[in-house]
């Protein structure tokens, strides 16, 4: 890949990167037979659909940043790599919606930041399973598309370090109840925007890519 190919998986991988860290963070705390604590009690009790979200987004973040790049996108990897993409994306989404009806409500959060996951969760996954039927009937670009949205969404912890972080910043603390759900969302709705701009930029220089299976 040339430098200029490499800039925008770059950039999603580093978008990531603290809630790659803080997942890390979590399967060694799990890994080694932590003390149960008010903060880790319902991971500690329940340990695989926080297991499967993080190591599902771990492989999602990083192989579907690669997804980006042109030269890959006309090579056989590509296709080799939706094959894997798919599932840790649903995996993603549905475990994701899974913990927010599973466990019980950490103290900063509320039933409005629940019931956002379950949203978010349900649009990501309906947007990979709406990727995978296009490309099944060879409609790449709505494919494309549809799977540029389901990453976004992916992502969206990685934006959402960044729209809590003035709060803490100016307070010292984390925001609890609407306020750290309208910040959550917040992560989300910008990460779709930009997705929808990069889509919607002229043809000659879109290079959206596909998640693709075929």
């Amino acid at each position: 890949m040339t430098m200029r190919e490499w800039r925008l998986p770059a950039a999603l991988i580093l978008l990531g990167l603290i809630p790659m860290l803080a997942g890390a963070g979590r399967l060694t705390e799990l890994g080694t037979g932590p003390q149960v604590t008010p903060e880790n009690a319902r991971f500690v009790a329940d340990p695989l659909p926080v297991v499967l979200h993080i190591v599902g987004a771990v492989v999602y973040t990083v192989l579907g940043a690669f997804q980006f790049v042109p030269r890959l996108r006309r090579h056989r990897w590509h296709r080799r790599a939706g094959r894997v993409l798919v599932p840790c994306g649903l995996t993603v989404a549905f475990s994701g919606m899974w913990m927010a009806v599973g466990y019980d409500l950490p103290a900063h959060d509320n039933d409005v930041l629940a019931g956002m996951r379950l949203v978010f969760g349900s649009v990501m996954a309906g947007a990979i399973l709406l990727g995978l039927a296009a490309v099944l009937r060879q409609d790449i670009d709505r494919h494309r598309r549809w799977m540029v949205r389901g990453y976004a969404i992916g992502l969206g912890a990685g934006t959402q370090a960044f729209t809590h972080a003035p709060y803490l910043i100016a307070v010292g603390e984390q925001p609890d109840g609407n306020l750290r759900a309208g910040l959550v969302v917040a992560g989300w709705l910008i990460n779709l925007a930009v997705a929808e701009w990069y889509l919607r930029r002229p043809a000659r220089a879109v290079t959206a890519p596909a998640l693709t299976l075929s």
